[in-house]
């Protein structure tokens, strides 16, 4: 059990009223003869006092002290430094000798006397009563489980001498509660909230305590900032929250891979090796949870575009020429355009192009990207009907060199056919790879692209297979 200690003090008023005593006897009556009152109230100590009607009463006080030392009185309360500005005598030099204190502390627990001194040699009395002063604590269990049957009490550390009802208070609203002991059914979070008692119409409370309800994660939140989608070379955080008592731990995962702790991941100067799926993990002793997934997705510029031909045909002129065009980055080219040199209009569109190849159609052509981010062009390629060099037809590879999906080196080819018109040949499909420039069978001297294209592109002798009809 936790306990609590007394609040602020403020009024508090205990009536203790005590009948007179025949006037044949000499002496000083309390009723109770011990008093319970909380810090911070205001008591009454009732008290009567009697003596012969022949005798006169002089002098009247109350004191702490039981009697006088070497014939000198104690000292009065209204005098005490600590009392004066807090004690009111409330008697009489008849019979009643009722006393308030007000602002009731704890040095203020005491036996305390009242002496009355008579005009008869011999006529000093005195009686005693003790006051004792309590504070306000709840009392309740150290931790308790969502679920759980919890009972908060309000004690005091003596039985107050009145019996009274209690108040309840919840981040201070008032319950409805009026005895000294709360009773909260099936605990939850939302109980976890903070406690305290009073005593019912007094101002008078203790001091609060939280409920501590211990239970699993139950909400995990994952989110992003400033955004989840990201240029590259910027950078992330990644924040998660999350319930929980005890207080959760979180670990961050890609995919299945752990990638940090803690509540906050930080990625710095990103690129597309980051771009993929995240997600949080919340676990205290008593259970673990998941977040949803978030996705980074991290913008590339569009550093290379490649174009490669693909002829059909068992001759030159007259086959069947497509033109594909490939753009790495991200996000992804939405839309396409081709062109031929020397023209202003489009002649084609879409990620692929074909076209019969015929004198009028011969030329060099290039395709536009365009994406959410920006605009680029290819380098041009031939698509030509040139003189014949040899009786076989050739083969010559353009490779065009750039930087590949966000930031990794790619290739793009471009395979250009020569067929010699004298001849019919059936072309084809090969793979073709640079081979070493000193090779001697079936090799030929290349065309030169390098007036017709970027610093990009450089021409290259590949090894040339032929099939005949």
């Amino acid at each position: 059990m936790v306990p609590l200690h007394v609040a602020s003090p403020t009024l508090l008023v205990f009536l203790l009223i005590v009948d007179g005593v025949g006037a044949q006897y000499s002496g000083v009556s309390y009723r109770p003869v011990s008093i319970c009152a909380l810090k911070g109230s205001t008591v009454i100590m009732g008290c009567s006092y009697s003596y012969p009607v022949s005798y006169t009463v002089q002098t009247t006080f109350w004191t702490k002290f039981r009697s006088s030392t070497q014939g000198v009185e104690p000292p009065d309360l209204l005098d005490d430094p600590e009392y004066r500005d807090r004690v009111q005598y409330l008697g009489d030099k008849q019979h009643n000798c009722s006393l308030s204190l007000r602002d009731v502390r704890e040095s203020d627990q005491s036996k305390y006397y009242f002496r009355f001194i008579t005009d008869k040699s011999g006529g000093q009395y005195q009686g005693e009563m003790y006051l004792s002063v309590t504070g306000l604590q709840v009392e309740g269990p150290e931790r308790v489980m969502e679920g759980d049957k919890v009972t908060l009490t309000c004690k005091t550390t003596c039985s107050l001498t009145d019996s009274p009802s209690f108040t309840w208070y919840r981040n201070g609203t008032t319950l409805s509660s009026r005895t000294e002991q709360l009773y909260l059914q099936s605990v939850s979070r939302e109980d976890a909230d903070r406690y305290s008692c009073a005593v019912q119409d007094q101002n008078l409370h203790s001091p609060e305590v939280t409920l501590n309800v211990l239970d699993s994660p139950k909400s995990v939140s994952a989110f992003t900032y400033p955004s989840d989608v990201l240029k590259e070379g910027s950078s992330v955080i990644l924040a998660c929250s999350s319930d929980g008592n005890p207080p959760v731990e979180y670990t961050w995962y890609k995919g299945s891979s752990l990638v940090a702790t803690g509540p906050y991941f930080k990625i710095n100067d990103i690129s597309s090796a980051n771009s993929g799926e995240y997600k949080c993990k919340s676990s205290n002793e008593l259970g673990v949870k998941y977040s949803g997934t978030v996705t980074l997705k991290v913008l590339c510029p569009h550093r290379s575009i490649s174009v490669s031909v693909t002829f059909s045909g068992e001759t030159l002129e007259g086959s069947s020429v497509t033109l594909t065009c490939r753009s790495d980055g991200n996000p992804p080219v939405q839309k396409y355009t081709w062109f031929k040199e020397g023209g202003n209009a489009p002649v084609g569109s879409g990620h692929r192009y074909s076209f019969t190849l015929d004198s009028e159609s011969s030329g060099w052509y290039y395709c536009d990207t365009q994406s959410e981010q920006e605009s680029k062009r290819s380098f041009a390629v031939p698509v030509t009907l040139p003189v014949a060099l040899q009786d076989d037809y050739s083969v010559v590879l353009y490779v065009g060199l750039g930087v590949g999906l966000c930031g990794v080196a790619a290739i793009s080819s471009v395979v250009f056919l020569m067929w010699n018109k004298k001849k019919k040949r059936k072309v084809e499909e090969h793979n073709y790879q640079n081979v070493d420039p000193n090779a001697q069978d079936n090799t030929y001297t290349t065309l030169d692209p390098m007036t017709r294209s970027s610093n990009d592109v450089y021409n290259t002798i590949a090894t040339v297979h032929s099939g005949h009809v």
